[in-house]
Protein backbone atom coordinates (compact mmCIF):
# COMPACT_ATOMS: atom_id res chain seq x y z
CA UNK A 1 0.00 0.00 0.00
CA UNK A 2 2.77 2.42 0.87
CA UNK A 3 4.39 1.71 -2.74
CA UNK A 4 0.95 2.93 -4.37
CA UNK A 5 1.03 6.30 -2.43
CA UNK A 6 4.61 7.27 -2.99
CA UNK A 7 3.81 6.30 -6.66
CA UNK A 8 1.30 8.16 -7.03
CA UNK A 9 2.24 11.44 -5.43
CA UNK A 10 5.11 10.87 -8.14
CA UNK A 11 2.90 10.68 -10.93
CA UNK A 12 1.24 14.07 -10.06
CA UNK A 13 4.69 16.32 -9.95
CA UNK A 14 8.04 15.39 -11.50
CA UNK A 15 11.33 16.30 -9.32
CA UNK A 16 11.94 19.74 -8.60
CA UNK A 17 15.35 20.66 -9.62
CA UNK A 18 16.17 24.54 -8.84
CA UNK A 19 19.02 26.77 -8.50
CA UNK A 20 19.63 29.87 -6.18
CA UNK A 21 19.44 33.32 -7.65
CA UNK A 22 19.77 35.46 -4.49
CA UNK A 23 18.89 35.31 -0.50
CA UNK A 24 14.74 34.62 -1.64
CA UNK A 25 14.61 33.79 -5.24
CA UNK A 26 14.98 30.60 -7.06
CA UNK A 27 15.45 29.54 -10.63
CA UNK A 28 14.11 26.05 -11.72
CA UNK A 29 16.76 23.99 -14.11
CA UNK A 30 14.49 21.64 -15.26
CA UNK A 31 10.90 21.78 -16.06
CA UNK A 32 8.17 21.23 -13.35
CA UNK A 33 5.62 18.52 -14.36
CA UNK A 34 2.44 18.80 -13.15
CA UNK A 35 -0.37 16.40 -13.84
CA UNK A 36 -3.42 15.98 -11.57
CA UNK A 37 -6.93 16.05 -10.77
CA UNK A 38 -6.80 20.01 -12.03
CA UNK A 39 -5.19 19.32 -15.33
CA UNK A 40 -1.80 19.38 -16.35
CA UNK A 41 0.56 22.45 -16.30
CA UNK A 42 4.44 22.48 -17.13
CA UNK A 43 6.32 25.59 -15.17
CA UNK A 44 9.07 26.00 -17.46
CA UNK A 45 13.07 25.85 -17.26
CA UNK A 46 14.24 28.92 -15.95
CA UNK A 47 10.93 30.21 -14.13
CA UNK A 48 11.63 32.26 -10.48
CA UNK A 49 10.21 31.80 -7.67
CA UNK A 50 10.13 32.52 -3.99
CA UNK A 51 8.93 28.75 -3.34
CA UNK A 52 6.23 28.77 -0.29
CA UNK A 53 5.92 33.26 0.04
CA UNK A 54 5.87 32.68 3.80
CA UNK A 55 6.28 35.93 6.01
CA UNK A 56 8.74 36.21 8.58
CA UNK A 57 7.07 36.19 11.53
CA UNK A 58 5.50 33.10 10.57
CA UNK A 59 8.65 30.60 9.37
CA UNK A 60 8.64 28.85 12.72
CA UNK A 61 5.46 26.94 11.50
CA UNK A 62 5.52 27.22 7.61
CA UNK A 63 8.73 27.05 5.90
CA UNK A 64 9.36 28.44 2.31
CA UNK A 65 9.64 24.78 0.97
CA UNK A 66 8.58 21.27 2.39
CA UNK A 67 6.09 18.70 1.61
CA UNK A 68 4.55 21.37 -0.80
CA UNK A 69 7.55 22.63 -2.37
CA UNK A 70 5.96 21.58 -6.14
CA UNK A 71 2.56 22.54 -5.64
CA UNK A 72 3.96 26.32 -4.60
CA UNK A 73 6.34 26.66 -7.22
CA UNK A 74 3.16 25.60 -9.45
CA UNK A 75 1.19 28.15 -7.38
CA UNK A 76 3.88 30.93 -8.05
CA UNK A 77 3.77 30.53 -11.97
CA UNK A 78 -0.27 30.01 -12.42
CA UNK A 79 -0.38 33.90 -10.80
CA UNK A 80 2.60 35.08 -12.87
CA UNK A 81 2.47 33.25 -16.05
CA UNK A 82 -0.30 31.66 -16.94
CA UNK A 83 -3.35 33.94 -18.61
CA UNK A 84 -6.00 30.94 -18.71
CA UNK A 85 -5.93 30.87 -14.97
CA UNK A 86 -7.55 33.82 -12.77
CA UNK A 87 -6.21 34.06 -8.73
CA UNK A 88 -9.41 32.01 -7.46
CA UNK A 89 -8.02 29.01 -9.57
CA UNK A 90 -4.66 28.92 -8.93
CA UNK A 91 -5.27 28.72 -5.27
CA UNK A 92 -7.55 26.39 -5.21
CA UNK A 93 -5.27 24.39 -7.76
CA UNK A 94 -2.41 25.13 -4.79
CA UNK A 95 -4.86 23.40 -2.25
CA UNK A 96 -5.74 20.66 -4.35
CA UNK A 97 -1.91 19.56 -5.29
CA UNK A 98 -0.66 19.90 -1.67
CA UNK A 99 -3.77 17.49 -1.31
CA UNK A 100 -1.88 15.37 -4.19
CA UNK A 101 1.55 15.42 -2.34
CA UNK A 102 -0.28 15.01 1.17
CA UNK A 103 0.46 17.82 2.95
CA UNK A 104 -1.67 17.40 6.26
CA UNK A 105 -5.22 19.15 6.47
CA UNK A 106 -4.72 21.55 8.59
CA UNK A 107 -1.58 23.25 6.94
CA UNK A 108 -3.09 23.09 3.63
CA UNK A 109 -6.58 24.84 5.06
CA UNK A 110 -3.93 27.35 6.82
CA UNK A 111 -2.20 27.70 3.34
CA UNK A 112 -5.02 28.25 0.58
CA UNK A 113 -6.44 30.74 3.08
CA UNK A 114 -3.02 33.04 3.02
CA UNK A 115 -2.62 32.79 -0.12
CA UNK A 116 -6.33 33.48 -0.35
CA UNK A 117 -5.36 36.52 1.58
CA UNK A 118 -2.84 37.35 -0.11
CA UNK A 119 -4.90 37.85 -3.55
CA UNK A 120 -7.34 40.06 -1.83
CA UNK A 121 -10.13 37.30 -2.19
CA UNK A 122 -10.15 38.14 -5.81
CA UNK A 123 -12.64 35.84 -7.84
CA UNK A 124 -14.06 34.71 -4.86
CA UNK A 125 -17.93 33.01 -5.05
CA UNK A 126 -19.61 33.48 -2.16
CA UNK A 127 -19.24 29.68 -0.57
CA UNK A 128 -15.20 29.90 -1.01
CA UNK A 129 -16.01 33.32 0.81
CA UNK A 130 -17.57 31.28 4.09
CA UNK A 131 -15.06 28.49 3.36
CA UNK A 132 -12.34 30.95 3.77
CA UNK A 133 -13.67 32.55 6.83
CA UNK A 134 -14.28 29.10 8.17
CA UNK A 135 -10.67 28.58 7.76
CA UNK A 136 -8.84 32.43 8.32
CA UNK A 137 -10.80 33.43 11.76
CA UNK A 138 -9.58 30.26 14.09
CA UNK A 139 -6.00 30.85 12.09
CA UNK A 140 -5.99 33.97 12.94
CA UNK A 141 -6.51 33.40 16.63
CA UNK A 142 -4.04 30.80 16.63
CA UNK A 143 -1.34 32.97 15.13
CA UNK A 144 -2.24 36.30 16.78
CA UNK A 145 -0.08 35.93 20.27
CA UNK A 146 3.21 34.03 18.15
CA UNK A 147 2.77 37.36 15.32
CA UNK A 148 2.40 39.95 19.09
CA UNK A 149 5.51 38.38 20.30
CA UNK A 150 7.82 37.83 17.12
CA UNK A 151 6.89 41.79 16.47
CA UNK A 152 7.65 42.46 19.49
CA UNK A 153 11.23 40.39 19.34
CA UNK A 154 12.22 40.96 15.94
CA UNK A 155 12.13 44.83 16.63
CA UNK A 156 14.36 44.58 20.07
CA UNK A 157 16.80 42.66 17.40
CA UNK A 158 16.66 45.55 15.50
CA UNK A 159 17.33 47.86 18.29
CA UNK A 160 20.26 45.34 19.24
CA UNK A 161 21.95 45.59 15.82
CA UNK A 162 21.45 49.17 15.76
CA UNK A 163 23.29 49.61 18.78
CA UNK A 164 26.14 47.47 17.97
CA UNK A 165 27.12 48.94 14.65
CA UNK A 166 26.98 52.19 16.33
CA UNK A 167 29.10 51.08 18.79
CA UNK A 168 31.54 49.10 16.86
CA UNK A 169 31.88 51.32 13.67
CA UNK A 170 34.45 53.56 15.07
CA UNK A 171 36.60 50.79 15.41
CA UNK A 172 35.95 49.12 12.34
CA UNK A 173 38.64 49.45 9.70
CA UNK A 174 38.50 48.95 5.82
CA UNK A 175 41.14 46.56 4.08
CA UNK A 176 43.56 48.78 2.90
CA UNK A 177 44.41 48.03 -0.53
CA UNK A 178 47.66 45.78 -1.24
CA UNK A 179 50.45 47.72 -3.59
CA UNK A 180 52.73 45.89 -5.64
CA UNK A 181 56.59 46.88 -5.33
CA UNK A 182 55.81 48.62 -9.30
CA UNK A 183 52.60 50.54 -7.77
CA UNK A 184 49.95 48.63 -9.03
CA UNK A 185 47.04 48.03 -6.94
CA UNK A 186 45.16 44.70 -6.57
CA UNK A 187 42.18 44.69 -5.16
CA UNK A 188 39.93 42.14 -3.58
CA UNK A 189 38.35 40.88 -6.36
CA UNK A 190 41.91 40.08 -8.48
Amino acid sequence: MGASTASSVQSVFSDVSITQVNDKVWKLVSDLNYQGDQGTYIVPTGFETDLASVPRHFVWLFQTYGRYTQAAILHDWLIKDEPTVNRSQADHIFRLAMLELKVPFVRRWMMWAAVRAGGHLSYTRPTQLLSWIFVFLPSFVFLAIPFFILTVWLGLFKVIEVIFYVILKPFSRQPSPNVLPEGRIITHGE
